[in-house]
């Protein structure tokens, strides 16, 4: 395998299916079978990191008028909500979970400590991170490379709807043209939308890559474990293909 330990960032809305809200059987029961291909098939150490945006939005909350810091507890608690559903449908398939809140709430996740952590990687088990970073005001793309900094992935996968990073968004441009690699510096400068700046600046500092991969292919993310080049790896060397 090209990584031992990772982080996986899966966005809520990738959850929603084509409705836009809630959580899709189909799109859970796809999160958790390639999860399960990364650590019952080829042994590697996952952790996860899952955003909230098919529930509730926190910067749409304060968008319409609502207090920041309390529609950003609002989206925490939504990422916790699609934690217990994607750990759900991981035991269903007989792989061995454990969802940590960086919110206290011990009724259905443990709380946040990060040598238990790497424990529970070590031995096998897919750790679910829920809650982002416990405060407001940061996105669950710091999140996701925060962690990755504390259990020391090799790499964080950042799982979306496209097959890279573009200069421009593809949607909209017919003419936007996909990196096969770039690094932070160049990502940071040009305003890429890679992961915020916060994240980034993080993995930067932290010497953490990121590869940006198409997820709606199923087994991409094993082909990206595997080592096949696929989608956009940002990194700390410089230049950009």
């Amino acid at each position: 395998m090209a990584y031992k330990r990772i982080l996986l960032k899966l966005s809520g809305e990738m959850l929603a299916e084509d409705r836009g809200f809630g959580i899709g059987p189909a799109a859970l029961a796809r999160f958790a079978d390639e999860v399960k291909a990364l650590r019952e098939d080829l042994g590697v150490e996952v952790a996860v990191v899952i955003g909230g945006g098919n529930i509730f939005r926190g910067l749409a909350g304060a968008s319409k008028g609502m207090d920041r810091a309390h529609a950003d507890y609002m989206g925490m608690l939504a990422t916790v909500i699609n934690a217990l559903a994607l750990q759900d449908a991981l035991e269903r398939r007989g792989v061995k979970t454990r969802c940590m809140s960086a919110i206290p709430m011990d009724k259905v996740a443990e709380p946040y400590v990060r040598r238990r952590a790497e424990r529970h990687m070590e031995k096998g088990r897919v750790v679910i991170f829920g809650a982002g970073i416990g405060n407001p005001y940061f996105s669950t793309d710091t999140a996701a490379a925060l962690r990755a900094a504390e259990i020391h992935a090799d790499v964080i996968l950042k799982a979306t709807k496209v097959d890279g990073v573009y200069d421009k968004d593809p949607a909209l441009h017919e003419d936007a043209v996909r990196f096969d690699h770039i690094c932070f510096s160049d990502a940071l400068q040009r305003g890429l939308k890679v992961m915020d700046a916060t994240a980034l600046s993080m993995c930067k500092e932290n010497d953490i890559p990121i590869i940006v991969f198409d997820f709606h292919t199923q087994g991409n993310v094993v082909r990206v474990v595997k080592g096949e080049k696929l989608g956009t790896l940002v990194d700390n060397n410089e230049g950009s293909l």
